[in-house]
């Protein structure tokens, strides 16, 4: 029934939706702070695929049989890892070329993303890498013959997406370093006027943009089961892309262009075709950035004079 095929692409596209906005944050969070978007933080989410698998055949190797141990296990190594690289990369690309004129580290940027392409495809090999199943079976509704589901691993996305926003969240709302980071935001001269170390603050930036692409990752990783050492350009360009529909610069945004993108991949796929899901996607960017150019949640920059 229409229906069910309804309510199942709804399932794949929040799923894939909320994957979208966990990246994306990361772009828009850079960009809000420094206005520069970091080109290689798509490459970080590849790594952070290979961080997850290796960190899975140790536990494994060590025999961790617990489930929920071992996700938890590989999230918290993940993201630190993951995190590290983040601190480099703001160390090495941007803070040298802070002064500079905007193209520069947009150039160094995409160097580094290409240095870490390089550096997996010769470390770990250019053949697909995979992990082993660990969460299986699936909630369904409906008949046997007509029905929607929802598999476990697609519940533990939802969950870890909504665990880790709502820890963002309270970071960047109730926090000082989040309090310093909306300073910084604002205006990064006079907050190092007021006392605010800047620059510890955009490197603390890049680490949480980081550490949120590597739990899309990691669970994208669990999910599909395969990755190689090229997912990061696209699933990078579709992060982009929805930080960008959402607004870049704004938290809620990001989140809200994942999942607007993410339902409407899931949708166009189902219904339409699989093979134009990525054109109908970028093509509705287009219309929407013709309406609203700062996206859906953005807001227009003020020239103070």
């Amino acid at each position: 029934m229409d229906f069910y095929i309804l309510a199942q692409q709804l399932v794949n596209g929040i799923t894939l939706g909320s994957i979208y906005g966990l990246i994306a944050v990361g772009y828009t969070m850079v960009y809000g702070v420094i206005r520069m978007i970091n080109f290689a933080h798509g490459d970080v989410y590849m790594v952070s695929a290979y961080v997850a698998a290796i960190t899975l055949a140790v536990l494994h190797s060590f025999g961790v049989d617990s489930v929920p141990f071992a996700i938890i296990s590989v999230l918290v190594v993940t993201c630190f890892i993951t995190g590290v690289y983040g601190w480099t990369i703001e160390r090495v690309a941007y803070r040298p070329l802070r002064g500079s004129t905007k193209l520069a580290p947009l150039i160094s940027a995409i160097g580094i993303s290409l240095m870490l392409q390089s550096y997996v495809q010769v470390a770990q090999g250019a053949r697909d890498q995979g992990v082993p199943v660990l969460v299986s079976g699936a909630l369904r509704f409906g008949t046997d013959k007509d029905f929607a589901q929802i598999t476990y691993m697609q519940l533990v996305i939802l969950v870890a997406s909504f665990v880790a926003m709502a820890i963002l969240t309270y970071l960047i709302s109730y926090t000082t370093l989040g309090r310093q980071c909306r300073a910084t935001q604002q205006n990064r001269h006079i907050s190092a006027v007021l006392g605010v170390n800047t620059d510890r603050i955009i490197s603390s930036v890049f680490v949480i943009g980081a550490a949120t692409a590597a739990v899309g990752g990691v669970l994208v990783t669990f999910n599909y089961g395969s990755f190689n050492f090229f997912i990061g350009f696209v699933m990078g360009i579709k992060a982009f892309t929805a930080a960008v529909l959402g607004g870049i610069g704004s938290l809620p945004g990001a989140i809200l262009g994942g999942l607007v993108l993410g339902l409407t991949e899931a949708l166009f796929a189902g219904y339409v075709s699989t093979d134009y899901k990525d054109v109908f996607a970028f093509g509705l960017l287009i219309v929407i950035l013709f309406f609203r150019p700062y996206g859906l949640l953005g807001r227009p920059e003020i020239q103070k004079v």
